[in-house]
């Protein structure tokens, strides 16, 4: 029997990184994942993994930027199941020409629609079923650059991160009345899938000294599996070795963490 034995969990940018890991972590303690993303071969690992480990899956194909496609999603989802009792917003992007000096306006709406955009249309989506049960976690997956300005993520990721965080909390301000909780989930350095998009990776041995995805799992699963009563609003996590304290990166460096 686990925790989550029962509840059902949606998890966006499940494909890889950290929204992997946390489809990982809550289905080993029972929880049946909802596994969406934009690309179905990742999304099949990601389903081979939970259900080599013992535990339950479905995919549903998703791009969060598409808010009639999270629409028709939800509503799947709901009329399979009947709730929705964790959403874990993981979908999340940069890119590699960010800083003001190589951004294009697409390149903007690229990140922000991702970004910001999918995470409000997935939390807009799920909150009428969990208010009418008066219960719900919601986890939105921000960034370090979600809560400190720094020269290396560029405008994009900085703006739509910080408004991951601050809408993020709005929730607890208005649904706490209804049983729902929402957490803020701010990773510095992460050894995912995102370094790639960097505009020079970080080599090898600093990557080894990141956080790694099975850390963020265990946070995700941490928030999911605390008694209802509980709200954890935010958490800040980083690397022991956080390059940003140590002077390991040059602030001119167009690039950043997710």
């Amino acid at each position: 029997m686990g925790t989550l034995d029962d509840k059902v969990a949606w998890i966006t940018g499940a494909g890889t990184g950290i929204g992997r890991a946390g489809a990982v972590a809550l289905a080993q303690e029972g929880a049946h994942v909802v596994l969406s993303g934009r690309t179905r071969a990742t999304l099949d690992e990601t389903a081979r993994l939970v259900t080599r480990s013992g535990g339950r899956c479905t995919i549903e194909p998703l791009d969060v930027a598409d808010k009639t496609g999270v629409a028709r999603v939800t509503s799947s989802i709901l009329g399979t199941h009947g709730r929705i009792d964790i959403l874990v917003n993981s979908a999340g992007i940069n890119i590699r020409e960010r800083t003001w000096g190589l951004v294009k306006p697409e390149g903007w709406d690229e990140v922000v629609r991702v970004n910001l955009d999918g995470t409000f249309y997935c939390c807009q989506a799920v909150l009428p079923s969990m208010r009418a049960r008066k219960d719900g976690i919601v986890i939105n997956v921000s960034s370090w650059f979600g809560k400190h300005i720094m020269g290396l993520a560029g405008p994009g990721y900085t703006a739509s991160k910080f408004g991951v965080a601050a809408m993020t909390e709005t929730i607890n301000v208005e649904e706490g009345v209804n049983g729902i909780r929402a957490c803020t989930v701010c990773p510095g350095e992460a050894a995912t899938p995102i370094m790639d998009r960097r505009p020079a990776k970080p080599p090898p041995h600093e990557l080894e000294r990141m956080l790694q995805e099975e850390d963020l799992g265990r946070v995700i699963l941490f928030i999911a599996t605390l008694p209802p009563r509980v709200c954890v609003n935010e958490i800040i996590i980083s690397p022991t070795h956080n390059r940003f304290y140590v002077g390991g990166l040059e602030s001119s460096t167009p690039a950043g963490p997710r």
